[in-house]
């Protein structure tokens, strides 16, 4: 016997999926986007939508979960995470004094990630804000992608390609938390 939840999927055509093809929100047929920027834009936006796919249907209790012990992650904290990294990514281009942490000291992202609808709701309101923030902060650099910004004099493409990284990185920590949450897999 175990705690483990069975292995299922949504997907009736591809079984390693999460969705079908014909209901999949990520724009995954045609032609790639033309040119530097739109890719990378592309990127971000598709690991963004992954994430909130891996969430969704889940009640409080299965997002604060905390289910690949011993890590402390959870899919609602990796939501809280995401925000604050939005808001860090601000930081990083300008040169004015730095934004104060949404959620407290260095892992209250995670911490705080409780079962409570208010706190989820507020999350998800949170990391909404803060990527339509970043989005526009970046948007000022949209014709110099190697424009050198901040304190640090980061640049913009290396921003983005971290960006990427970044929700790459939690999609896959997600896939591993939803699928010990309620057993649903699929990339």
């Amino acid at each position: 016997m175990t705690d483990q939840p069975a292995r299922w999927t949504a997907a009736t055509v591809y079984a390693d999926m999460w969705t079908d093809p014909d209901k999949d929100p990520r724009d995954n047929d045609g032609p790639g986007p033309e040119g530097e920027l739109a890719t990378l834009q592309d990127f971000v936006t598709n690991y963004r939508l992954t994430l909130r796919m891996k969430c969704e249907g889940l009640d409080p209790e299965q997002l604060a979960r905390r289910s690949v012990p011993p890590s402390t992650m959870s899919l609602l904290g990796l939501i809280r995470h995401l925000a604050e990294v939005e808001r860090d990514w601000r930081n990083w281009i300008t040169d004015g004094d730095p934004l104060p942490k949404l959620y407290g000291k260095r892992d209250a992202d995670f911490d705080g990630a409780v079962a409570d609808q208010a706190v989820v709701d507020a999350s998800y309101a949170d990391l909404e804000r803060e990527q339509a923030a970043t989005d526009a902060a970046l948007d000022a650099y949209a014709d110099d992608l190697g424009a050198r910004v901040g304190k640090d004099a980061l640049a913009i493409r290396e921003l983005m390609v971290h960006r990427i990284d970044e929700y790459a990185r939690h999609c896959g920590h997600a896939d591993l938390l939803r699928e010990c949450v309620d057993g649903r897999v699929g990339q």
